[in-house]
């Protein structure tokens, strides 16, 4: 885990932005339309030099995967308190038997808008678990969340061991419309608590770079 977030401490706002790094990507295997062999290829055809496929509660794409440039990944949907939120996990062992409780039981769970929002999965017990896992926790797109006070959720968050939030994300082409903060205040969050790793990914769904 502490190798990892080294790893990734090391990466700048200019690595995401020129499509050096994408640790935000969905494959067939959720609500993604492209095949993760394929992806793969499509990266390294673009130069890419680190991406994570970060299926939605599932890491089923990571099973037949094994790729220097990849991390594994998964992204989950829970809630803490009244905030619908979503934690992605990174470097976990896939295998790892307490991990997969938290995965979903069908595709339903890892597609289905509303089947999702109806998950009860146990924030402080999903952390502590992907640390157990071998990985690390990250809040993905902070600005989305229906939070009235980002920095609040943020800190309570760290306080369960967070260890990095998502700061690199295309707000203007994804959550268009049910952004409640702006990408700026996440900014100013992450660097107000310089413990945190600061990752970004687009949200990729479609089927090649």
């Amino acid at each position: 885990m502490d190798n990892l977030k080294e790893i990734l401490k090391n990466y700048t706002k200019d690595d995401y932005a020129e499509n050096k790094i994408n640790l935000h990507i969905h494959t067939v295997c959720s609500d993604g339309e492209g095949d993760a062999e394929q992806i793969i290829k499509s990266a390294k055809d673009k130069g890419f030099k680190l991406i994570s496929i970060t299926d939605h509660n599932t890491v089923e794409a990571h099973k037949t995967l094994s790729d220097e440039m990849l991390i594994t990944g998964v992204e989950f949907d829970c809630w803490i308190g009244y905030v619908f939120i979503h934690l992605l996990a990174y470097g976990i062992d896939i295998n790892n038997k307490e991990l997969q409780r938290f995965l979903a039981k069908d595709k339903k769970g890892t597609e289905s808008v509303i089947v999702r929002l109806f998950s009860r999965r146990n924030v402080p017990e999903l952390i502590k678990t992907i640390h157990n896992a071998g990985g690390i926790a990250v809040l993905a797109h902070p600005a989305c969340y229906w939070a009235i006070n980002l920095e609040s959720l943020v800190k309570k968050l760290i306080e369960l061991g967070l260890d990095g939030i998502e700061t690199y994300y295309p707000y203007p082409r994804f959550r268009r419309y049910v952004k409640f903060h702006t990408a700026s205040d996440v900014i100013k969050i992450a660097q107000k608590h310089p413990d945190l790793i600061m990752t970004g990914g687009t949200d990729f769904h479609g089927k090649i770079f």
